[in-house]
């Protein structure tokens, strides 16, 4: 698929079939998500893939009550046999930029104008969510609950050190004729609102 298409077809799904996703995919997926911009090289990143029904199930049953009698957005969501949760560690980034081609001395997070960390992982997703694009899969990206954080910790292992920055479901995309997400309700932006060459 060319580039301009995969932008312009990249949406978030939320209504999946069951079947499986080839593990090739979401491989080449994760591989293409370390290819991201990462601040000193640091790859402060990991991702953790949950491919089988029962991990997918331990998910959602870490992050939602109601996996007997969910609402559709759950319903459609839980279909999904693929489950990617993108973590950033900020460890890593204070201990590259306290390496001596850096200059700091120390691992004061003060020094950082924003937390490169997450949004370097936040841009490893994007490609993600490219990726299964361009292999003619639906995903989509959203948060867990705070209230569920620890929860998901514990269910998985994930290390102290490392933080979910979002999730990203994976799989094939069911039609769903009467599914009408933001873009229908919300009129993009254009450039006009939103570039501002030489001044604001």
């Amino acid at each position: 698929m060319e580039f301009q298409d995969v932008v312009r077809r990249r949406k978030m799904i939320r209504n999946y079939a069951e079947t499986p996703v080839d593990r090739a995919i979401v491989d080449r997926a994760i591989g293409n998500a370390t290819r991201a911009p990462s601040a000193g090289f640091s790859q402060g990143w990991a991702f953790l893939v949950l491919d089988t029904p029962a991990d997918v199930r331990r998910f959602w049953a870490a992050t939602a009550d109601d996996l007997d009698a969910p609402d559709d957005w759950l319903a459609g969501m839980m279909r999904a046999p693929v489950v990617v949760l993108p973590c950033s560690s900020r460890a890593a980034y204070l201990k590259r930029y306290a390496e001596p081609d850096k200059g700091w001395e120390d691992r004061a997070e003060a020094r950082w104008p924003m937390p490169f960390w997450h949004m370097d992982a936040a841009m490893a997703a994007l490609l993600i969510l490219q990726t299964a694009v361009d292999e003619g899969l639906g995903s989509c990206f959203f948060g867990i609950p705070p209230e569920r954080d620890q929860a998901v910790r514990r269910a998985f292992g994930i290390p102290d050190d490392f933080d979910p920055v979002g999730v990203i479901t994976i799989g094939h995309r069911v039609a769903d004729p009467g599914a009408a997400g933001s873009p229908a309700r919300r009129v993009r932006k254009s450039l006009d609102d939103v570039l501002h060459r030489g001044t604001w």
